[in-house]
């Protein structure tokens, strides 16, 4: 595993280093575009040397994308976004974070799980109700990190860009316990319960606040108390994120929720009288360096994904068809949060469809995919979700700065 890893490290490093000499895309989408070349062209070698591509595509499958991501990659990256993150004004935007981050994920859940199970459906592929919930709670998370600083250039509004990343923040957390409950029940054979899903919601979530809210709480007063020794507050810090997502598995709370909310009364932590200029810097250019290397890493894993997938015309038109049924789901479930907000906190049209548009789908959604039992639903739901995944990043992302812009600037 440790071999392996540091394999991808330095294809990320590789794959970095010439989209910022030649592609010049924003780093994470121009790293995936590069993974997927590199995952065609070990796919053209099916007509050359079938051994070898048979040898590749098996290497590619005994990569444990879950192992990698929900035991390592999770942690440091949501730790990494949240820290940050201004707290104060995600606070001014507290309700309509919250409601985008639990409200949203969950109508995002039923309207994309009924309307995939429909489609499936009709296209001929058994695939039940329950399953295709468990499809709709793990492709309603977003992830925007390839849009935020294309958001910044193209002068989005401040508020807006909180809300994307705090809605983020959370519903990832929130969507890996919707995932959870509802693929417990698929697999147990269950009759489907609304209490179970609230008793695992709230055991795991709300442990996962609690946790995050004491190691948070810690990791601050003991970051400040080497205030003139910043080697060893980052060294802190770093314990909190790998220590902390540890026990969180081992209490079975959410372990996502935990590191975002200790990673935000650390951040905030940093702005204080206390904190030395030089604890700052350091703080905030460790994680901010690991943040990236991580996100590169977590995008060269989503390229070679696509070499593990057999080619299948029914799962690619479903997975197209569904990138349709998300960008609608996204659409409307702000609209229904729009309706429990005060008219100071609503979106407004321009803000409606910028907000649909930057929903990006990413690695989590990949991960939870491959985490399912081995089987033709899995298969159904890993080829739809990969092509979700890929369409969000490349098209809404590399067009997101120009609709932005478009609506931001018209009359």
């Amino acid at each position: 595993m440790f071999e392996l890893f540091v394999g991808i490290i330095a294809l990320a490093a590789f794959l970095s280093y010439l989209n910022a000499k030649f592609l010049r895309l924003p780093e994470t989408i121009g790293v995936m575009i590069l993974s997927i070349v590199v995952s065609l062209l070990f796919a053209a070698s099916y007509f050359i040397d079938k051994s070898y591509f048979h040898e590749v595509t098996d290497f590619a499958r005994s990569i444990d994308f879950k192992t990698i991501l929900f035991d390592f990659l999770l942690g440091v990256l949501l730790f990494a976004g949240a820290i940050h993150v201004n707290l104060k004004g995600l606070l001014k935007e507290k309700t309509p974070v919250l409601i985008y981050a639990t409200i949203g994920v969950i109508a995002s859940t039923f309207i994309i799980g009924s309307a995939f199970f429909f489609l499936a459906s009709a296209l001929g592929l058994e695939i039940s109700y329950l399953y295709s919930l468990v499809f709709g709670a793990l492709i309603s998370p977003t992830d925007p990190v390839a849009v935020l600083a294309l958001l910044k250039k193209a002068g989005a509004p401040k508020h807006m860009e909180i809300k994307i990343v705090g809605e983020s923040l959370f519903n990832d957390g929130v969507g890996i316990v919707v995932f959870l409950s509802i693929l417990s029940l698929a697999t147990m054979m269950h009759e489907f319960e609304f209490t179970h899903i609230a008793a695992e919601f709230s055991k795991e979530a709300g442990g996962g606040f609690l946790l995050g809210f004491i190691f948070g709480y810690i990791g601050k007063l003991c970051v400040k108390s080497v205030a003139k020794e910043p080697v060893i507050a980052v060294h802190i810090s770093l314990a909190i994120v790998l220590g902390g997502y540890v026990l969180s598995n081992l209490l079975h709370v959410s372990g996502a929720i935990a590191m975002v909310i200790a990673g935000l009364i650390i951040g905030n932590g940093l702005h204080s009288k206390d904190v030395t200029e030089n604890l700052r810097n350091h703080m905030n250019i460790f994680w901010k360096v690991l943040d990236e290397v991580f996100n590169a890493v977590l995008f060269v894993l989503i390229g070679i994904v696509m070499i593990t997938l057999d080619f299948n015309l029914t799962h690619l038109i479903l997975g197209i068809l569904s990138i349709f049924i998300v960008l609608f789901a996204r659409y409307i479930t702000i609209i229904i949060s729009n309706v429990l907000l005060k008219k100071s906190d609503k979106a407004n049209k321009k803000e409606t469809l910028i907000l649909t548009w930057a929903g990006l789908r990413g690695g989590i959604s990949i991960a939870l995919a491959l985490s399912l039992p081995e089987g033709d639903v899995k298969d159904i739901i890993v080829y739809a979700t990969y092509v979700i995944v890929v369409f969000s990043i490349i098209a809404q992302g590399l067009s997101i700065e120009k609709l932005v812009t478009k609506l931001l600037t018209k009359n």
